[in-house]
């Protein structure tokens, strides 16, 4: 995923990021994304950055976080290529951080 141009804290450069949007959601080429960054050890306990390892179906080659807070709509013509995909789990986990970061909780 290119997220170039950013503009002040922005994540930047290309990078990895999973679509967390439905298909049949609107009716425009556009995609949410939440984007990964490499994973650093003070991320610990920060409810909107979701470690995910990497693994044969994710394609991904370091250790991660996917940042929730960094959460972009973006044009599927800014898509590179498809690494792989993660297990359900993993992006239910980033689904709630998500939701976290605009001020819903979980539903039990």
């Amino acid at each position: 995923m290119e997220f170039e141009p950013s503009r002040g804290a922005e994540i930047s450069k290309t990078r990895p990021a999973v679509v967390v949007s439905l298909d049949k959601v609107g009716v425009l080429p556009l995609r949410l994304v939440v984007p990964f960054t490499t994973w650093q050890p003070q991320f610990v306990g920060v409810p909107w950055l979701i470690p995910i390892l990497p693994t044969l179906t994710n394609g991904l080659t370091n250790q991660s976080a996917a940042d929730a807070f960094q959460t972009h709509s973006f044009s599927t013509g800014r898509f590179l290529k498809r690494l792989g995909e993660l297990d359900s789990a993993e992006v239910e986990k980033i689904a709630v951080a998500v939701a976290a970061s605009v001020g819903v909780s979980p539903q039990k």
